[in-house]
């Protein structure tokens, strides 16, 4: 394959020659990386085998891992899925187009490759003008994994895909940063109550005030039918290490103690408190703002990779709301 391409692209109002080119690709069974509101996914033609055997490949990601299946309307959504239920579809009304997948019974025009076996398939519809542009453009529902090499932090922008895919992936749509930077958050609803399968860019306290109780699939009985539960995940080359939110003590000791044993050091903090103690290029403090922060982490991660970092010492969030899924991500990029 020639080397990758990046197109620019509008992210508000998407050019339709643009989205041609990379809708033509699809038609012929390649891969196109593409922005949507979380991060930039690894496009695929849902049904075209090879080139969901591709995904796989291209990102190193193992085979019981299923792939989300993004549609762009009913047409599509019922190609896919054999029964929405009440739930579901108070969801869908809710956040669709939007950051929530969800967890139902699929076809039979869904291939067990995709689902890895499973009877269910994970589906969303993406809140971002340039992703649905492309698959009304290429008509059917396209596969849409994080672009980027399984376990490394998921992409934020154009540059991440091409830095992990160059030469995988024929066309890169650039249509700017991701704007929620955090993957969408999985919802089984084929149980009741409804269960929580991965925490994302929705928070339980919005999916309740829609649809009541539901369960954060905590013990992990039910993670093989979610993408990004299993399996370490949005890890940067360097060993990540948590320290408690606003606590300076334990912070300033660990760093001494990790440069004292000759590491190169990154930092990640956002509270004032620990701001103060900023140390060098490799030491990056975000917003306190928990919306700004996620938007930020993964790309930071990213930097401090680029600065050959060995261990990056990151401050904990709150775990309310949006915080939850903050400290879901470390805790997977830790190993736990």
């Amino acid at each position: 394959m020639a080397d990758t391409k990046i197109l620019a692209v509008n992210a508000g109002n998407p050019e339709p020659e643009v989205i041609e080119q990379a809708a033509a690709v699809l038609r012929g069974g390649g891969l196109v990386g593409f922005p949507t509101e979380t991060v930039y996914g690894l496009g695929a033609d849902v049904l075209n085998l090879d080139a969901v055997r591709s995904v796989f490949r291209v990102k190193g990601r193992p085979g019981d891992n299923p792939l989300i299946v993004h549609v762009s309307g009913t047409r599509q959504l019922d190609d896919v899925v054999d029964e929405i239920p009440d739930k579901g579809k108070m969801l869908g009304e809710a956040f669709w187009p939007g950051p929530l997948t969800l967890v139902m019974k699929r076809t039979i025009l869904v291939s067990d490759l995709v689902t890895a076996g499973l009877d269910t398939v994970a589906v969303r519809m993406p809140g971002h003008p340039v992703a649905l542009a492309l698959i009304r453009a290429f008509g059917e529902g396209i596969v849409g994994p994080s672009a980027n090499l399984s376990g490394r932090p998921s992409p934020t922008t154009a540059q991440h895909v091409y830095d992990d895919l160059r030469g995988q992936v024929e066309i890169i749509l650039d249509a700017g940063p991701t704007t929620i930077g955090l993957e969408s958050t999985v919802v089984d609803v084929t149980t009741e109550p409804p269960m929580i399968l991965r925490l994302g860019g929705l928070t339980k306290e919005r999916i309740e005030e829609v649809i009541g109780q539901v369960e954060i699939d905590t013990a992990g009985s039910r993670n093989a039918r979610s993408p990004g539960t299993r399996y370490r995940h949005y890890a940067p080359r360097a060993q990540v290490m948590l320290v408690r939110h606003e606590d300076r003590e334990g912070f300033a000791a660990l760093l001494q103690e990790q440069r004292q044993s000759g590491k190169i050091v990154g930092c990640i903090v956002h509270s004032p408190l620990l701001a103060k103690l900023e140390t060098g290029d490799s030491f990056r403090v975000l917003p306190s703002s928990i919306e700004i922060f996620a938007r930020h982490l993964f790309r930071t991660l990213r930097e401090l990779d680029a600065l050959r970092a060995e261990v990056i010492i990151v401050e904990g969030v709150p775990e309310q709301g949006l915080g939850a899924t903050v400290m879901d991500r470390l805790r997977r990029a830790s190993n736990g």
